[in-house]
Parts: structure tokens; C-alpha cells; sequence
């Protein structure tokens, strides 16, 4: 029972094999009966073409026959016997003078008009009772009366034409079937062979353990590239997911080492020594320690989300940042009281609309305002605004008055962990790095500035809103 129920998926799994088969052997199955139905076809116009041509030479045999003898309204035993004459006892005659009427017939059917003497036989088609019957119609002059015209009609069954398109049938059919059956075998053949070109690829790409470069297209079929190239796209990804995480990893390592470190120091101190006012100070520095290691493995996991494809919205949607903005902005308004920092926004009326993620632009704003509220120090102003551009475009701008950042170094700015020589904060480096990231994901550009007479400016210029 076990095993029936291990080797259900197996028994449903698509095969590439059957399919194909499929697609080949009903539409040879389907030709098979179309071609015997041609096949019938072109056997009974052939054979109606053959009796027609027995037909009209009849005619013209009992023409030739009637042609010298005297009628006096009766038909010599030679030409009676012509006329009745038929193995299968089919066939049909009518022999009529334009003189004497009626000489003789087997059967009265349907009949057309009769060409000029001396003119060929007409052939036509007429039904007596239930059968459908095949005529011939000829006119002469007999001799012995020139004044006079016989009108000859000689007609059969359709049944014996039937029989020999039948019989070409039959003939015809075995030596189809073994053709068709020579054609099945080699598409049968054709197509265990053609697949076993995927062989090489399959065993190689099963000897894979951790390598993740490219297939490559030298042995792969035509048929198959794009399968091959989708694939190698997926290598990509993975190679860049791995090395984000093995960049995670160091990053993680390289900034929480030196506060760990710290932490041991303090711990270590805190317990061999009893003075309380050590102790307290202690204590404070393993707050600012665990403050700041949380805050870096926070930084980090944002930079890792903004990095990754595999945690970004696979779409965008319409996002107002008028009402987005100042909703932020009044979120952090405690904290820069706090930190005895005048936050401020300043805007347009009406919607300013882009298109985005609501939750990473507004870890976009965080960590701006983050930013300037670090940097610009007590007692300054930071104002957040936003500013319609032409052409529906959208400038978010936070700025401040704080001692901003050498001109050499504005450049590198968004680097990750990059912090200006200077900087007496306690920061991770990586607030402006994560904005850079969200702002790529959105197609939008991020500048940095010094103000006048100091100060420093960040604007996040997007572009115009595609969606409604």
C-alpha cells in the first residue's frame, strides 16, 4: 500500500514523451481513415470511369448490331440477346423507332433527349424503383430504312461499380496500414532518440552540487534554449540572494563585533567590581551597547529587505505622498522634541501621487528624518517637504541646518557604512545606503547638497505616477 501511494505523483507526473506521442499518433490515425476514405473515392470514380467507357460501348456495339437489320417492329435473337445479356442481371434496355414506337425493352426508366444520329453515346444518371441506374443513350440510321431513327438506351445498377472500388479498397488498405504502422514505428523511434539529446544536459546539471554558473547554450538544443536561459536567470538570482546573505553575514559580523566586545568589557567589570557608582556606569554602557547593537542588526535586516528582490511587493501601486508624508512626519515629532529638534513639513495641497510600496516609502522617509535628527544636533531645524515637478513628478526633500558634510564627502554618501569623520553620533552607517536602495527599487534619484551658510539637503526626485 505504500508503495502505490509513493508512486501516485510518479503516475500523474506529465511526460514529455507521452505527449508528444500523442500529438503524433492520433493525427496519423485520423490521416489513416481520411486517406481510406479517399482512397474509396478515387476507387469508385475510377470505376465509374471504366464501366461508364463498357457503358457507351455497348451502346455502340448494339448500334452497330441494329444498324443492318430490317426492323418490322421486332429485334433479331442476336441483338435480344446482346441486350439481355448480363451475368448479374442488372442491366436495363430500351430499343424505340421513330417509326414503328416501341420495339422492345426489359424495363421502362427515366430517359433524356436523344442526341443527332451518328453522334456519340450520352451518358446520364436515372433511377428505376428504388435503384440507381447509369444510361447510355444513342440514336442511329439503320440502313435497310434510312427515313427511320432508332433511339437505343442501355442502363445498370450502380452496385457493381460499388463492389470494385470495395475491392481497390481492400487491396489497397493492408499495404496503407503496413505503411502507416513502418511510420509509427519510426516516429516511435524518432522520438525515444530525440530525447535522448536532453540526456547530457540532465546528467550534468545532476552533478551539480553548489555551482550555480551559467548552463551555457554549446550542447543545448534549440528547442530547449529558452527553458536553459530561464534557468540560468534563476542561477542568477540565487547566486545574488546567496551572496547577499553571505554579505549579511559579514556585515553582521564586521559591526557587532566591536559592541559585543564592548558588552564582555562591562559585563566582566560589572561583576568584579562592587563600587556602585562603577556598577551604574557600567550599566549605562551596556544600555548604549544593546541600544546600538539592536539598532545595527535593525539597519542591517532593513538594508538586507531593501537589497532582495524576494522580499520586495511585486508590484507598485499608487501611492499619495501628500497624505503619506505628513503622516510620517508626525509619527517622529516626539522623538525630535526629545531630541530638542524643531521637525517640520511643508507642502502643496492636493494629491502628489506615485508609484511604490506605502510601507518601504515610509522606511524611505524613517530613515531620512533618523538621519537628520543624528546629525543636525540640538537645537536645529529640520524640515521635511515635498514639491510637484513638471511632467507629474514628485521632489521629496528633507533638509536641515545642521553642520552638514565636507564637499569631498558628499559623494560617498549612501555608501554603506560610510559616516563622515567627524561624526560624534553613534550610528550604523547604513540609514542613507537603505534609502538609496528603496529609491532604485522605485526608479527614483536621491541627491545630496550642502546648504548656505550650512547645512545639509537630500532630495528624492521620483517620477510621474504611470499607474491610476
Amino acid at each position: 500500500m505504500a508503495e502505490q501511494v509513493l508512486d501516485a505523483p510518479r503516475q500523474t507526473q506529465p511526460s514529455l514523451r507521452r505527449r508528444l506521442l500523442a500529438f503524433l499518433l492520433i493525427p496519423v490515425g485520423v490521416l489513416l481513415l481520411l486517406d481510406a476514405l479517399l482512397t474509396y473515392g478515387v476507387a469508385l470514380a475510377y470505376s465509374n470511369r471504366i464501366h461508364d467507357r463498357d457503358l457507351s460501348s455497348d451502346a455502340e456495339s448494339l448500334a452497330e448490331l441494329l444498324q443492318d437489320n430490317r426492323l418490322d417492329g421486332a429485334l433479331s435473337p442476336q441483338a435480344r440477346f446482346l441486350l439481355e445479356y448480363d451475368p448479374d442481371g442488372r442491366s436495363f434496355f430500351s430499343v424505340r423507332s421513330s417509326l414503328h414506337g416501341l420495339l422492345e425493352q426489359n424495363a421502362s426508366f427515366p430517359q433524356v433527349a436523344a442526341p443527332k444520329a451518328g453522334n456519340a453515346p450520352v451518358l446520364f444518371d436515372s433511377r428505376l424503383g428504388p435503384h440507381s441506374l447509369r444510361a447510355a443513350i444513342i440514336s442511329i440510321h439503320p440502313q435497310a430504312n434510312p427515313a427511320d431513327t432508332l433511339t437505343i438506351s442501355v442502363a445498370e445498377t450502380l452496385q457493381d461499380r460499388h463492389r470494385r472500388a470495395r475491392e481497390i479498397l481492400l487491396l489497397a488498405v493492408p499495404l496503407q496500414s503496413l505503411l502507416i504502422v513502418a511510420v509509427l514505428s519510426l516516429v516511435w523511434f524518432g522520438v525515444n532518440y530525440g530525447l535522448r539529446v536532453l540526456q547530457p544536459l540532465t546528467e550534468r546539471l545532476a552533478a551539480r552540487e553548489h555551482d550555480l554558473t551559467p548552463i551555457g547554450e554549446a550542447d543545448v538544443p534549440m528547442e530547449i534554449l529558452p527553458l536553459t536561459r530561464t534557468i540560468d536567470g534563476l542561477f542568477a538570482r540565487l547566486r545574488g540572494t546567496l551572496e547577499l546573505h553571505e554579505r549579511f553575514i559579514a556585515d553582521a559580523a564586521h559591526q557587532l563585533r566591536t559592541p559585543l566586545a564592548g558588552l564582555i568589557l562591562h559585563v566582566e567589570g560589572a561583576v568584579q567590581d562592587d563600587d556602585p557608582e562603577r556598577l551604574r556606569d557600567a550599566l549605562g554602557h551596556i544600555r548604549q551597547l544593546t541600544l546600538r547593537t539592536a539598532r545595527t542588526c535593525a539597519q542591517l535586516l532593513a538594508l538586507t529587505r531593501a537589497q532582495s528582490p524576494l522580499t520586495l511587493p511585486a508590484t507598485h501601486l499608487p501611492v499619495d505622498l501628500a497624505r503619506l508624508v505628513p503622516e510620517t512626519v508626525g509619527l517622529r515629532v516626539s522623538e525630535a522634541l526629545a531630541a530638542e529638534v524643531d521637525l517640520g513639513y511643508e507642502g502643496t495641497p492636493g494629491p502628489l501621487r506615485v508609484d511604490g510600496d506605502p510601507s518601504s516609502l515610509q522606511e524611505l522617509l524613517d530613515n531620512l528624518i533618523d538621519n537628520a535628527l543624528r546629525y543636525a544636533g540640538r537645537g536645529s531645524h529640520v524640515t521635511v517637504g515635498l514639491v510637484p515637478l513638471p511632467g507629474d513628478g514628485v521632489r521629496l526633500r528633507v533638509e536641515d541646518d545642521g553642520p552638514g558634510v565636507p564637499d569631498a564627502l558628499l559623494a560617498r554618501l549612501g555608501e554603506r557604512f560610510f559616516r563622515a569623520p567627524d561624526a560624534t553620533d553613534m550610528g550604523t552607517g547604513l540609514g542613507l545606503a537603505i534609502v538609496e536602495r528603496i529609491a532604485e527599487w522605485h526608479g527614483a534619484r536621491v541627491s545630496y547638497h550642502n546648504r548656505t551658510p550650512h547645512g545639509l539637503q537630500v532630495d528624492v526626485q521620483f517620477p510621474p505616477a504611470m499607474m491610476v
